[in-house]
């Protein structure tokens, strides 16, 4: 993240709005010795490879690969080497390796008010105890005053589904109040709401990221998600883990509300109750597809507080394999690069939050398929490599490339996401995640069954993965895309089933999950990633050497934005 950033002689890569980024080949700086290739031991992906490549990224030389700091930089010429000792081409543009990121960050640093009133009655708030507020629409000081506030349920905009949780409703200078997850989420089956928004499985309607979108396009000031952590997928520790933080890329087109953020449970059922109403009645009515947003009777909305606004730029990293008869088409291969920098101390005193599973150990699996289709005889497709920066502060790197790619989206074929693997061995299959989105499934399925495996669904369907990491930047355009990550539901593994693979899963997410102990381990079993990175291998080859083009589902909800350009792919 930029905490200790933007401090320009820290990385040399920060930043004021008229200051551009280094070449960074020629930043001096002490880069890990790049390791000769072991020998392949799980064909044809090598687990040494995999293995060292992630000890590499995550030791505390890196810093924790925060955007924006000396982390940055050293990871950046660290993979930069890689790329070029695996063969790949520069992939960005004018034949650079790097395509800069350019940002805008934002902190809270004064809170002279933050409330909500019913006549005389004035409930305060703390942040980071009661809500989590910050600006992706940034400025010095952001004031609302008696802003009405708006119950919108869960805020669901699908005329696909015939639902519309707005009605005639004008939010345009208030606050949005949102329920978290779908409609039907943890409903009965009988329910007549059950399976309208894909039962557990999260639609991107469950997502905050669209209710915030969605209270902009209709002119909220605000936008409000009120927490729960089974809905949520993670708990109100997670969800204020950052208070008052927000990034956003510089210059987007798609408008932002002044401000934005979680609404703890707990406060939330206080603001509701002294409107005269009850949480628990509220989520039921929410459900029922008659419901229609209303103004919680005179209860305001009150903030007046002063931020630091910055500009920032960071880099993604990209390479790439020119295509010998159609180079305009390309299948890409991804992870992030970013991690969490340097934290408070742990228990342990460990400062460094190193992000070894958190991707380095995805992109070590990405250079895997690279070294690979480097030794064979050059694809008819262009393949190309990326590493994002910022995913860890909302997709960041992968949504600036989105809104402004090098490769056109309309001749994109694929993307393939590696972001967390299971490092506990060999598995009897491999996690589908948001299912029913594109044929690619279908070629997933056949690629695992040559490798004895079969796919099953995810175990966790209700956190809404599918939406959550870099992949989605591109899917949400209508690219094909496939991910796996790790944490998406327990494998079956060959040592201890389901089980063993639940229990992988927990510990992760309890243990590790985005702190001191995400680290390298000489322990890593890495059998089973290198299983879903040779799957990667296969369809990227199969795709790269044929002229099919893999089509969205009818229920995805971003085939019309794929069929609209199909012209371009005939």
């Amino acid at each position: 993240m930029f905490r200790a950033v933007l401090v320009a002689a820290s990385a040399g890569m920060v930043l004021a709005a008229c200051a551009s980024a280094p070449e960074v080949e020629t930043v001096e700086t002490a880069v890990p010795e790049v390791a000769p290739e072991a020998a392949v031991d799980v064909s044809p992906i090598s687990t040494a490879n995999m293995s060292e490549t992630a000890r590499v990224l995550a030791s505390d030389e890196f810093m924790g690969r925060a955007p924006g700091t000396e982390g940055e930089t050293k990871t950046v010429a660290y993979l930069i080497e890689r790329f070029k000792a695996l063969g790949l081409e520069p992939g960005g543009r004018d034949g650079a390796w790097t395509d800069p990121v350019r940002l805008k960050h934002s902190q809270v640093t004064d809170i002279r008010t933050l409330n909500v009133t019913l006549g005389d009655e004035v409930i305060p708030m703390e942040q980071a105890r009661d809500i989590e507020i910050s600006s992706a629409n940034p400025r010095e000081t952001i004031k609302v005053e008696d802003a009405p506030v708006v119950f919108v349920g869960f805020g669901a905009s699908a005329p696909e589904r015939d639902w519309d949780d707005y009605g005639d409703m004008d939010l345009h200078g208030k606050v949005a109040l949102f329920l978290v997850n779908d409609p039907d989420f943890g409903v009965a089956e009988d329910d007549p709401v059950a399976g309208v928004f894909g039962g557990r499985r999260m639609t991107y309607y469950g997502r905050w990221a669209y209710k915030y979108e969605e209270a902009a396009r209709r002119g909220a000031v605000a936008a409000l998600v009120i927490h729960e952590a089974k809905a949520a997928g993670y708990g109100w520790n997670v969800a204020s883990s950052s208070p008052g933080e927000n990034y956003a890329v510089a210059g987007a087109a798609k408008p932002a509300v002044d401000l934005q953020g979680w609404l703890q449970e707990d406060m939330a059922k206080q603001w509701l109750a002294e409107a005269g109403y009850d949480l628990d009645a509220l989520r039921v009515a929410a459900r029922k597809r008659d419901f229609q947003a209303f103004t919680l009777g005179d209860l305001r909305f009150n903030a007046d507080l002063g931020l630091s606004v910055e500009a920032a730029e960071s880099q993604n990293v990209i390479g790439k394999i020119t295509g010998t008869k159609r180079p305009d088409e390309t299948i890409m291969l991804s992870g992030h690069w970013d991690a969490y920098g340097i934290g408070a101390p742990d228990e342990l005193g460990r400062t460094v939050m190193p992000g070894a599973n958190d991707d380095a150990l995805g992109l070590a699996g990405i250079m895997e398929v690279a070294r690979n289709l480097e030794a064979e005889p050059a694809p008819e497709r262009t393949v190309v490599f990326a590493a994002w920066t910022g995913e860890e502060s909302g997709l960041l790197g992968s949504e600036a490339y989105a809104q402004n790619p090098i490769y056109p989206l309309e001749k994109t074929v694929a993307n393939f996401t590696l972001d967390i693997l299971q490092t506990a061995g060999p598995a009897r299959d491999v996690i589908q995640v948001g299912e029913g989105q594109s044929d690619l499934e279908e070629r997933m399925a056949a690629a695992a069954a040559k490798q004895g495996r079969t796919v099953s669904p995810e175990g966790l369907p209700e956190n809404g993965l599918f939406y959550r990491a870099d992949h989605f930047s591109l899917a949400r355009r209508g690219v094909p895309v496939i991910l796996i990550m790790g944490i998406a539901g327990g494998s079956d593994l060959v040592d201890g089933g389901r089980e063993a693979g639940d229990a992988w899963v927990a510990d992760y997410i309890g243990n590790k999950y985005h702190n001191q102990n995400d680290a390298w381990s000489a322990d890593w079993d890495l059998r089973g990633a290198a299983q879903d990175v040779e799957l990667f291998l296969d369809m990227t080859r199969d795709l790269a050497n044929s002229d099919d083009w893999p089509q969205l589902k009818p229920t995805s909800e971003f085939k019309g934005l794929r069929d609209a350009s199909a012209a371009e792919r005939e």
